[in-house]
């Protein structure tokens, strides 16, 4: 049984809470034995963190007692404007401090037909949490890998933006790596519609991708 609870709020938008990202997080956390996830989703279609600021995201940081406060830009923004893209970032410096959370930066992938976009996105991204020693959780860069090396599973839908399961699953295995070390080899998380071996060459981009492969 997990040792311990963890507390994490989502800031997002549909990136976050399309295949239920958090829940996916969740259970494989507790397949692990490393923690049992309590979370909290704010979101809403295409919103920017400037929206969530504007809207009173603070209180709820504020109120929470989070152990992560995870944030995840709209996801042109840092291509399109990454000086905008920062001082979102930056404006929830201060209420951070005071909650005494960790932040945690969810790095989005390209569009489907815009891959060139996603080095703009790791550098924007890994540049902001340098700044302000934030964790910086590399689900672009897993993308681009399991991209580069393996046709399938698709992590595309249709629109060629949003992510299927296995785009989600694989975020969720970056977070897990990163977030709490864990040690995806030999986890065993049953995802409906997702197959063993998928599950496994995920679980393996991400163990690459967050620089804790074996």
């Amino acid at each position: 049984m997990p040792s311990k609870t963890v507390r994490m709020l989502f800031i997002g938008n549909s990136f976050t809470t399309r295949n239920d990202l958090p829940g996916l997080l969740s259970a494989i956390a507790e397949a692990g034995a490393c923690a049992t996830i309590e979370s909290k989703v704010i979101a809403a279609g295409g919103a920017s963190l400037r929206r969530h600021w504007n809207a009173g995201a603070a209180d709820t940081i504020s109120d929470g007692k989070w152990d992560y406060v995870l944030f995840q830009e709209q996801s042109r923004l840092p291509i399109k404007n990454g000086k905008r893209f920062h001082e979102n970032v930056r404006e929830f410096v201060p209420v951070m401090k005071e909650s005494g959370a960790t932040m945690v930066l969810f790095m989005t992938w390209a569009r489907k037909h815009e891959p060139e976009n996603q080095k703009l996105l790791i550098d924007s991204y890994n540049s902001i949490g340098k700044e302000l020693a934030a964790t910086v959780v590399p689900v672009g860069s897993a993308w681009r890998e399991m991209l580069e090396k393996h046709d399938t599973p698709e992590l595309y839908a249709e629109d060629g933006s949003h992510p299927t399961l296995a785009g989600s699953y694989l975020a969720a295995c970056v977070f897990y790596t990163t977030l709490f070390d864990g040690d995806l080899k030999d986890l065993e998380t049953e995802v409906g519609g997702l197959s063993h071996e998928e599950r496994r060459l995920l679980q393996q981009i991400a163990r690459s991708a967050s620089g804790s492969e074996q």
